[in-house]
């Protein structure tokens, strides 16, 4: 009897040894690394993040007391950045508008998300993602040559002024009030041409995310990076703002602008990541 216990033991043993070490092995991607994939990132707006804001519909309630809801939610993404754990970055077509420029729009939200899809993307395990919120200087300033693909898609989805002044940051639009949102309003930001020369504020912002678990990267995995937008931060933000009649039809970067750009960068994270 003893010696069948002991042989069950060691069969046991090597029985899990042998079930951890093929666990290990499929758990381990098979990278390339000269190799190249794909990624999928995922933005889902919502309020508190609850997600699938449904515009006309879906009514919030700010930090101030006021009722407000959307019927144009749009913004700029640029500048895709993938970080791997020992700090390796790779930039998706920096400072390219026409290859890595992207509009998130909630109108083309299927189940509430936007999906954009990245090609070309080197295998391997990133930690890290960090992504431009409207267009950066150095790309406006290449002139229209230089962007002319996304300027143009830019102007057909509303999210231009003239060249001179460049491109819409975030379109936000919809209605407010105390009681309910009766009162319409338009807050548009973006920067006011070469803001060096113009002395404008300059509201191109840049936001790290770290990822829940990390995107493998293969020739069999196309990660998917599920990025929630809580739009509680437009008025309930770090700081706290009041639609009225110095603000509701603000366009471009003033002040209140400014800080509903703050705000913004803020409503970012990472709901979970998905290799599939």
């Amino acid at each position: 009897m003893k010696l069948n216990k002991n042989i069950k033991t060691a069969v046991l043993a090597v029985s899990s040894l042998f079930v951890f070490s093929c666990s290990s092995d499929d758990d381990a991607p098979n990278i390339d690394e000269g190799g190249v994939g794909a990624l999928q990132v995922k933005f889902e707006n919502g309020f508190s993040n609850l997600g699938n804001i449904v515009l006309n519909q879906t009514t919030q309630t700010s930090a101030n007391g006021q009722k407000h809801q959307f019927s144009t939610l749009k913004y700029v993404v640029s500048n895709i950045t993938l970080i791997k754990s020992d700090g390796t970055e790779f930039a998706y077509h920096y400072n390219d508008p026409d290859k890595g420029a992207f509009i998130v729009n909630q109108e083309d939200a299927v189940g509430g998300v936007v999906y954009l899809d990245l090609n070309e993307i080197p295998q391997g395990q990133y930690t890290k993602m960090r992504f431009g919120l409207g267009i950066n200087q150095e790309a406006y300033l290449l002139g229209h040559d230089g962007q002319a693909g996304f300027w143009s898609k830019a102007t057909e989805e509303g999210m231009t002024w003239s060249w001179a002044a460049g491109y819409i940051f975030t379109k936000i639009e919809g209605k407010y009030g105390t009681e309910s949102p009766d009162t319409e309003f338009m807050n548009h930001t973006g920067n006011m041409g070469d803001v060096s020369q113009n002395g404008t504020p300059d509201l191109y912002r840049e936001i790290t995310l770290d990822l829940p678990n990390t995107a493998q990267v293969t020739s069999s995995i196309v990660p998917s990076v599920h990025i929630l937008a809580d739009w509680n931060q437009y008025l309930s933000g770090e700081t706290h703002l009041t639609l009225d009649a110095s603000n509701d039809m603000a366009m471009g970067s003033s002040q209140h602008l400014v800080d509903v750009t703050n705000n913004l960068t803020k409503m970012f994270t990472v709901d979970h990541v998905h290799n599939d």
